[in-house]
């Protein structure tokens, strides 16, 4: 049982980062980024997988995977002295809800405006979770680093 579960843990790993990784490729991060890239995305989506497996809502799960890939790609941001972006945007890829975007405009195409508007509803639900916390986590970042008075990757600022 436990080695079923870490097998399909270590799937979804090597999934989330060859994804990650193409998603890098083909929007030309730079090439030196790519593994950061991928590590980032990979974070996001353990912490997705975990928590869903913990029985969590959609949007806790999106929340919280969004809010850890923030901080370690302002971390890695400002420790490759690269933007943020680089690594925040292949990130979050796993987490985009496409499926739902799919299905929304699918129900809607086949005239079931009811299963359309659940569907709908949940998207914009991941969606709006994706956006809270990538403001949060950058919100705390930039807390924690006003507070310790660090302003460039390494060194302490002098009050």
């Amino acid at each position: 049982m436990i080695v079923h579960i870490l097998l399909l843990y270590m799937r979804h790993i090597a999934e989330a980062m060859v994804s990650v990784i193409a998603f890098s490729m083909l929007f030309h991060a730079p090439k030196k980024e790519w593994i950061a890239c991928g590590i980032s995305g990979t974070i996001g989506w353990v912490i997705y997988c975990i928590l869903h497996d913990l029985g969590c809502s959609l949007i806790l799960c999106n929340f919280a995977a969004t809010t850890g890939l923030t901080l370690f790609s302002r971390w890695m941001a400002a420790y490759r002295q690269a933007p943020v972006s680089v690594f925040l945007v292949p990130g979050i890829f796993p987490l985009v809800p496409g499926a739902g975007i799919y299905y929304t405009a699918y129900y809607f195409f086949m005239e079931n405006p009811v299963k359309g508007s659940e569907r709908l509803f949940d998207t914009m639900a991941a969606a709006g979770s994706i956006t809270v916390g990538i403001i949060f986590g950058s919100f705390l970042i930039t807390g924690v680093l006003q507070r310790f008075h660090i302003h460039r990757a390494g060194s302490a600022g002098k009050s």
